[in-house]
């Protein structure tokens, strides 16, 4: 069977994440979404998603697929039904489709011609920004039985303080040596290659994932995601760092998701409550307008390769678009586009070539290659976003 993720209603509240990636690729738990499903189905998945992404995720259809929308995290109940499919078959959860069977090309599917199978269980869904922390807990959880079951983990060290063991599962060549794991209050994975150095205390639910690093004397709270070949220090509390960025100084981060390659300069602060306890509302770029979380605590949501100087402070519910460079006191606005340059007192466009030429130097220093493809995304975000910045006053 061909399974083929798509990207439906909620690609643009989830920007800007889903600026760079398909909503198939966001990181919440352990696994990517299209991991999760990868690892349910048996399969490879392909995408459905923007045209301008289609080279770096391609969507491979054939006489018979099966289409999944990937705002939803799978669970066995979900996963039973989709193979169960048979053509010219829906699966729906109240007016929302989770998965069709279709011979058609996806242009001309017809839901009036489907049966409609209604789904009445429970079923994680990623609809919002913020969902990806506030749900996270949920998904470390199931990530942890999935990724675990039937297997034994790596002997925990012995000078490792720990309290909950039987929660704790260690992979193949990481090393922890004088560190506090407290499972007590959820799962804590601690994935192939990882290092934990000595010092640290964390709480769980926790994943460290393939190749990341936790610096010297850090506090980290669950429900918290460290992704692939990321670095983190200072203190941090339910939050998702996708892949490959850093936040390894001191410095609170909370509530809050980074995408892909960002960085935050030492002492880099985020807050994530407002001084009157009101509900924090967050910029929507694709409404253009702020949007009410109905969160009392929500931090920053920073889009791929963003960075931030040292000793910058971000207030309750800031969102920051791709590419931006972040510096000097005081409080930056709660939205910065992609792209921008500078900070409170004076902001401008980060020219796209100059962008680029520091993502090359960023990625390299990790073996990785910035490639054409990659490079055709950026500018066409760069080139599709300029009224976005023009209306936010940004100097062109």
């Amino acid at each position: 069977m061909n399974y083929i993720l798509f990207d439906g209603e909620v690609r643009g509240n989830l920007l800007p994440f889903t600026y760079t990636r398909p909503v198939a690729d966001i990181r919440v738990g352990i696994l990517t979404i299209r991991e999760k499903w990868e690892k349910f189905l048996g399969y490879t998945t392909t995408t459905i998603t923007e045209d301008y992404l289609a080279d770096k995720y391609p969507m491979v259809e054939v006489e018979n697929n099966i289409m999944i929308n990937a705002a939803y995290l799978p669970n066995e109940v979900i996963v039973e039904m989709i193979k169960n499919l048979e053509p010219k078959q829906a699966i729906v959860l109240e007016e929302d489709i989770i998965a069709f069977y279709t011979q058609d090309s996806q242009e001309d599917v017809d839901f009036d011609e489907y049966e409609i199978i209604p789904f009445e269980s429970d079923l994680l869904k990623i609809e919002h920004k913020w969902d990806i922390f506030l749900k996270n807990d949920e998904a470390i959880r199931a990530d942890f039985e999935l990724l675990t079951e039937d297997r034994i983990s790596e002997v925990i060290p012995k000078s490792v303080n720990v309290i909950a063991p039987e929660n704790i599962f260690i992979e193949e060549g990481a090393k922890l040596e004088f560190v506090t794991l407290n499972a007590s209050t959820g799962p804590i994975y601690i994935g192939k290659d990882t290092e934990i150095m000595e010092g640290s205390i964390i709480r769980g639910p926790f994943a460290l994932c393939e190749g990341a690093q936790v610096k010297m004397g850090a506090k980290i709270y669950g429900a918290t995601t460290v992704g692939p070949q990321c670095r983190v220090g200072g203190e941090v509390s339910n939050s998702v760092m996708f892949g490959y960025s850093n936040k390894g100084h001191d410095g609170f981060l909370g509530n809050s998701v980074l995408g892909e390659w960002c960085n935050l300069g030492a002492d880099t602060n985020n807050s994530n409550l407002k001084n009157n306890y009101a509900p924090v509302k967050l910029w929507n770029i694709e409404e253009g307008a702020y949007e009410n979380t109905g969160l009392q605590f929500c931090g920053l949501m920073m889009g791929d390769h963003s960075k931030s100087g040292i000793n910058t402070m971000f207030n309750t519910g800031t969102v920051v678009g791709v590419s931006s460079s972040i510096f000097g006191g005081g409080f930056p606005k709660t939205y910065l586009p992609n792209f921008t340059w500078g900070g409170v007192e004076h902001s401008e466009l980060y020219d796209v070539d100059k962008a680029i030429g520091t993502m090359k130097i960023v990625m390299e220093r990790r073996h990785i290659e910035l490639t054409a493809v990659d490079e055709e995304i950026i500018r066409h975000i760069f080139n599709e976003t300029q009224l976005d910045r023009f209306e936010h006053h940004l100097k062109k």
